[in-house]
């Protein structure tokens, strides 16, 4: 019987699972969006979400004990002066899961988890040369220089 049982155990071991589910939070801190399986996705949030909450509440005790779960100094910063701020009118839910199709080799299900207000990067989209509009434009140049002069 699963009687007061929490979470699920994903096939691995306390220390293997405990450290897949800190670097995955690592990572949506990081990359502020990532794509996992369903469950996986669902064991990270509850790590995320408590994460952001004690960085909301602020002092130096909080900051330690996010620092014990995610050990890289840089992310600390970024989860304490960037992504907490985000979210001091939020009482909560700051993560979001959307179910993508199922994984071709093992057809588990597969979702994306992201922070909800993560700030999107615009790519820079490079003009393609067109060689008759190039050309075209050159002819025009050529025939309107001459009348200048």
């Amino acid at each position: 019987m699963r009687h007061k049982v929490s979470s699920k155990k994903l096939g691995r071991t306390f220390e293997h699972r405990k450290a897949l589910l800190n670097n995955m939070a690592i990572s949506i801190f990081k990359h502020e969006r990532i794509i996992t399986t369903l469950v996986k996705a669902k064991l990270v949030r509850r790590n995320v979400e408590k994460l952001i909450t004690l960085a909301k509440k602020g002092g130096l005790a909080n900051i330690r004990q996010i620092e014990a779960q995610v050990r890289d100094k840089d992310i600390v910063g970024k989860i304490v002066n960037y992504i907490a701020p985000r979210y001091k009118d939020r009482q909560g839910g700051y993560t979001r899961i959307m179910k993508l199709k199922n994984r071709k080799g093992d057809n588990a299900l597969v979702a994306i988890i992201e922070l909800v207000d993560r700030v999107v990067k615009e790519k820079k989209v490079k003009k393609v040369a067109d060689p008759k509009a190039e050309a075209i434009a050159k002819a025009k140049k050529a025939i309107e220089e001459p009348k200048k002069k």
